[in-house]
């Protein structure tokens, strides 16, 4: 059988480094994130040095939310709420935010954490690949550190694009490719090293930030991703490379 740039056969999926059955993917990856989910956005603070918190400020920047007109959002993937809330506090009282994860303990910790900081946001368990929503409802779509573990990629895509109205914007923040072989080899050293380790320390469980780590590895070069976007009908696809490529900001216009 063919191999796709996603390194995906018509009946397997990458998991990290491993090939698994697609049909299984889903189920591993939320044991990942169960086992994660209390102390996921502290990890994102030691493994990024707090860089986390600047690419996610930047993602947010990019969609120019208005103060004084109504704008829709749903950020997919987000559970903790980290990137929903930056919108709600950008945006203005017309501000709707839906929050979508398919794992309950990510969610539970957004929940909360909006309700600290006095932010009224929808939370919806539901699976990327067929969102519960009607088509065309959306003025923007986020996913920040989401789109690499959804078993199928495009699906998520195809969903991104239908539940967006006409001059919609989609947003994806994902980690991307270091440039430079130094700068490769020593995040590299690191990734492989350092965080699984930390992730044994912080969570009890090295093997979740090992897929993490190996997941990122696997995942599409940001040229082959920006055509996947570009082939389910998004406009002005293109990507923005930070932190000399540690991740990247993909935009996409429906158009």
């Amino acid at each position: 059988m063919g191999q796709s740039s996603f390194g995906e056969h018509a009946e397997d999926a990458d998991f990290g480094f491993a090939s698994v059955p697609l049909a299984e993917k889903q189920a591993r990856v939320d044991q990942v994130f169960h086992n994660v989910a209390a102390r996921y956005d502290l990890m994102n603070d030691l493994m990024s040095g707090g860089l986390h918190r600047l690419w996610k400020d930047r993602l947010v920047s990019m969609l120019h939310v208005p103060k004084a007109r109504p704008f829709a959002l749903i950020d997919v993937a987000g559970g903790t709420g980290d990137v929903a809330l930056r919108v709600a506090k950008a945006g203005g009282a017309e501000t709707h935010i839906g929050v979508l994860d398919i794992n309950p303990d990510m969610l539970e910790i957004g929940r909360r954490r909006a309700a600290q900081k006095g932010f009224r946001l929808a939370f919806v368990e539901g699976n990327a690949e067929s969102l519960p929503f009607p088509s065309g409802v959306f003025d923007a779509y986020t996913i920040a550190f989401g789109i690499r573990n959804v078993p199928r990629i495009d699906a998520a895509l195809g969903e991104a694009y239908r539940v967006l109205r006409h001059g919609g914007r989609f947003l994806c923040l994902e980690f991307s490719q270091v440039e430079g072989v130094v700068l490769d080899r020593l995040y590299s050293a690191y990734s492989f090293r350092a965080i699984p380790a930390l992730g044994r320390v912080v969570t009890g469980d090295p093997d979740a930030y090992r897929y993490l780590v190996e997941s990122i590895r696997r995942f599409a070069s940001v040229e082959a991703f920006r055509d996947k976007i570009e082939a389910v009908g998004f406009a002005r696809a293109s990507f923005s490379k930070l932190s000399g490529g540690i991740v990247a900001i993909h935009s996409g216009w429906k158009l």
